[in-house]
């Protein structure tokens, strides 16, 4: 599996109309917890379905996109946190310790 970069407001705007499962992981490039959390992630994805876009956000770099994230899937904004999409709706958010892939693939898992 691969990260996609998310850079701009638009793709959230693509990721919202789009069909299916998407993973947002926002991560901070200046925070220890946001790396460890993101290696831990990362040594899980494999159980996450290969259907799954996985979607990366530098929030350091991208702050604008990261609030317009918040205000697009109404959540609180953290860091690090990943947020699994179905069909255009937050359906599981979580940040620090509590980011798991498994997780998250289990939640996918549900509805196959």
């Amino acid at each position: 599996m691969r990260w996609q970069d998310l850079t701009s407001t638009q793709q959230i705007d693509e990721i919202k109309q789009s069909p299916g499962y998407s993973v947002i992981f926002k991560h901070s490039t200046r925070c220890s917890v946001s790396s460890m959390a993101k290696r831990s992630f990362e040594f899980g994805w494999e159980s996450i379905p290969p259907h799954t876009k996985l979607y990366f956000l530098d929030l350091i770099a991208h702050r604008d996109v990261s609030n317009y994230i918040a205000e697009t899937f109404h959540v609180h904004h953290e860091s690090p946190q990943a947020l699994l999409i179905k069909d255009g709706e937050c359906i599981l958010d979580s940040s620090h310790s509590d980011i798991s892939a498994e997780e998250i693939a289990a939640e996918i898992e549900k509805s196959l």
